[in-house]
């Protein structure tokens, strides 16, 4: 009955399309009239222009306590588009092949979220020893953007659950370490000229090719320092271009070129320390640049921020995590979640949810049922008292 259940809520929110360009407000109107009824206790964060919104859905425990020493459930609503990709299905409609259950948003991270709407009757109707609260976030996928705000939002309202956990796929192991994220913008404006003067000109896709090769020759330097824990793969902090564009003509020198980058620190590593390392080569070729035009710049813009998820060995209930996912070790990942920024806000986090992040973010998606079931165990084990 659970994984039926858990099946066909995935359906309906597979059905809505939340590709983080579009607004979430339909998923959050369905998983708020499900709740509602039942007790939920339902409080909206919406944007500031409201065209999206996350969710908190609070189940009072069986004496009525609301806020302490209990759990909260996290997941982001939005997913990754489909653009380009070759699917064998429409990704928008639930398909079931075998054991295996295909749509965008399946593993990454609909199906832990149909298989917190599974449990929820079953919260409601026989109330824990211990409040329980969901929450859905939006934005995830391009920066984890509202997830500050719900961290502050539940702190500041006094939750102090024993364990706040974040149902990112990981095959339902807990991990309670990740890397961060921080991604950059870097823009390089130089002088036009006749691409047959280039004394007289300052090439802007030459040097944000100089400064590539800098990020390069770090990202060298940072394999070799490793990762002194022994968790992650892979073991050091990596730091990536991701896309680069510049120029007008062949025959005009590129007045513009902007790129944009990311380092994933190990939590021991500071990714300041490399952004500094970084405005070295940075002025190194400024000094170039003026020599030939002193209103030529080099701006380095953050984008996104995500903060990585470090281990803490004094949370209480992690034990019980373990042996509620039948493990007998935590494990470290090299992606980002929203779990850093909810540990940093106070919260105790573990990440714990079905399927593999390797189907994440490709065509033909899937997540297997019994990944499914075997989350819907987790949350039972873990809430009964």
């Amino acid at each position: 009955m659970g994984v039926r259940a858990a099946i066909e809520h995935l359906a309906a929110l597979v059905a809505f399309d939340t590709v983080s360009n579009q607004s979430n407000l339909s998923i959050i109107d369905h998983i708020e009239k499900f709740l509602a009824p039942m007790g939920y206790a339902c409080q909206r964060l919406p944007n500031s222009n409201g065209s999206k919104a996350s969710l908190v859905a609070t189940l009072p425990a069986a004496n009525g306590e609301t806020h302490l020493d209990g759990f909260i459930f996290s997941g982001h609503t939005d997913v990754v588009p489909v653009e380009g990709q070759p699917w064998d299905t429409d990704p928008f409609t639930l398909t079931l092949k075998g054991e295996l259950v295909f749509g965008r948003g399946t593993c990454d991270m609909k199906g832990f979220l149909a298989c917190l709407l599974a449990q929820a009757p079953l919260w409601a109707a026989n109330r824990p020893g211990r409040p329980i609260t969901l929450a859905f976030t939006y934005d995830e996928e391009i920066g984890c953007l509202s997830a500050p705000e719900l961290g502050q939002y539940a702190w500041a309202a006094g939750f102090r659950p024993q364990l706040f956990v974040v149902g990112e796929p990981t095959m339902m192991e807990v991990v309670d370490a990740h890397k961060g994220i921080r991604s950059y913008e870097t823009t390089v404006i130089g002088l036009e000229a006749h691409s047959s003067n280039t004394h007289l000109g300052v090439n802007a896709v030459a040097i944000a090719s100089e400064l590539v090769v800098g990020l390069n020759e770090l990202a060298e330097k940072y394999r070799t320092i490793g990762d002194s824990s022994g968790r992650f793969s892979p073991p050091f902090s990596t730091i990536h271009v991701g896309v680069m564009h510049g120029g007008t003509a062949r025959n005009i020198i590129p007045r513009e070129c902007k790129f944009l980058w990311e380092i994933r620190p190990l939590p021991q590593h500071n990714p300041d320390e490399i952004l500094e390392e970084f405005n070295i080569y940075v002025e190194r070729a400024l000094k170039k640049m003026h020599a030939v035009d002193a209103t030529t710049s080099i701006t380095t813009t953050p984008v996104t921020v995500v903060y990585d998820l470090k281990p803490d060995a004094s949370m209480a209930a992690l034990p019980r995590a373990l042996r509620c996912a039948g493990s007998n070790a935590t494990h470290a990942v090299s992606y980002g979640t929203e779990g850093g920024i909810f540990q940093r806000a106070g919260f105790p986090v573990i990440i714990c949810g079905p399927g593999s992040i390797e189907q994440a973010h490709k065509p033909n998606e899937f997540v297997a049922v019994a990944q499914l079931a075997q989350c819907l165990d987790f949350l039972h084990t873990l809430t009964s008292s």
